[in-house]
């Protein structure tokens, strides 16, 4: 009977842990699998555009690996340049997030709980509105003719339109607007869970405010801040839509490149040696991500053991 029951738990586990597995091995797994067996063929004109890996001809089997894509990579300096320059942009903007975030997520964990929730509301508000939509609401605000140098020059503060739209700077604003809100919410989950008699203790024993912050709230706070900054860093480096419509021609990100290689030159072999080299950079923060969480739970589980 005991056994019964641990074959029983057992299949309960495995019943559940398997549709998100299947989910992300059809949807995740096989798709990159199928990107990486194409970032080893070869170009050419016809449907579709590369050659395939394995040929049999005359009852003998030819196997075919292009390194041409990898190659390019690797000593082309305009995808070197573009690597760096993804990379970083999302570091700045992860920063960015960062500064502004931290107080906000702050800020909310320490308000009254009648008024917490519409806090909240206010950051998440924007994810009911179309992420093209509202960068579209940013290229009507940072124009030269738009609403910002508008007001500006209303105000008389200004004599000329200020040149942000079509410049990086015009691409770090649409980034942090719509990354933020993904640095604010676990970090707002870490802070809301902190003990404040910590706080008071540190008080108790003559801690000034920034003395018991530095030393008590901000080390406790460092998984949501690492978590946020993951959530933040990660997609940015493969941005498309910001770079697309804020950024200028000179604005070197991977998600324009890997557009411009799969629609515009036709050249898949190309863009998913891009795709893959990309997905092996991310891997990086990940494994980090990673390993930060398992010394934080191994810490925890130590200090209650």
């Amino acid at each position: 009977m005991r056994g019964w029951n641990w074959q029983s738990a057992r299949v309960r586990r495995l019943l559940t842990i398997a549709p998100p597995f299947l989910w992300l091995g059809l949807f995740l797994l096989l798709p990159f699998l199928l990107v990486f067996k194409i970032s080893f063929s070869d170009l050419r004109f016809g449907i579709p555009p590369y050659t395939p890996l394995s040929e049999i001809k005359e009852q003998t089997l030819t196997l075919a690996l292009s390194l041409r894509g990898y190659a390019l990579l690797f000593t082309d300096s305009l995808y070197i340049a573009t690597y760096l320059n993804s990379v970083k942009m999302a570091a700045v903007t992860t920063l960015c997030c960062m500064l502004i975030g931290y107080p906000m997520a702050y800020y909310i964990a320490r308000s009254r709980p009648s008024i917490r929730n519409l806090l909240l509301l206010g950051v998440i508000l924007p994810f009911w509105t179309s992420l093209l939509l509202r960068v579209y609401a940013w290229v009507g605000i940072l124009r030269n003719d738009g609403l910002l140098n508008n007001l500006l020059q209303w105000l008389g503060l200004i004599d000329a339109p200020l040149e942000i739209y079509r410049t990086d700077l015009a691409v770090y604003i649409g980034l942090v607007y719509a990354y933020l809100p993904f640095f604010i919410l676990p970090l707002y989950a870490s802070l809301v869970k902190l003990d404040l008699r910590l706080l008071e203790a540190a008080y108790d024993l003559g801690a000034r405010p920034w003395r018991a912050f530095v030393q008590v709230t901000l080390p406790l706070s460092m998984s949501g801040v690492v978590a946020g900054a993951m959530l933040v860093f990660i997609p940015t480096v493969g941005e498309y839509v910001i770079p697309e419509m804020l950024g200028g021609a000179n604005t070197l990100m991977m998600g324009r490149v890997m557009w411009n290689e799969f629609f515009n030159n036709a050249d898949w072999p190309m863009a998913a040696a891009v795709t893959c080299v990309m997905v092996l950079l991310l891997l990086v923060p990940l494994v980090i991500f990673q390993r930060n969480q398992a010394r934080q739970f191994a810490e925890q589980s130590s200090r209650l053991a």
